[in-house]
């Protein structure tokens, strides 16, 4: 198995994170194991794509809620390590609260 799990969507609330926001989170290794995805599928030419993360950040987000790792964007990125038999990827995760003010 390559993810945790894999779902259709987001259980979490929304985080509001900007782009800038996202990138100001140093990235850190995480296993491909312990991720869960919040999509279900992929378009294959973007993961054959060699420059997919030409216009968007060069990291996974990965969203840490209710004691999951939520694959949120990188799905391609992930799965392309996993292709090449990496067993973990860097991503910068953002802790979200139980509850957002």
């Amino acid at each position: 198995m390559i993810f945790r799990a894999v779902r259709d969507g987001r259980p979490y609330p929304e985080h509001n994170l900007t782009l800038k926001q996202w990138a100001e989170i140093p990235p850190r290794p995480l296993r491909l194991d312990q991720l869960i995805t919040t999509k279900r599928e992929l378009a294959l030419d973007k993961l054959l794509a060699e420059d997919s993360t030409f216009y968007g950040d060069l990291f996974p987000h990965v969203v840490q809620w209710n004691g999951g790792l939520f694959l949120e964007d990188g799905l391609h990125r992930a799965l392309r390590a996993a292709l090449q038999q990496r067993n973990q990827i860097h991503a910068r995760v953002f802790v979200l609260a139980e509850a957002i003010e």
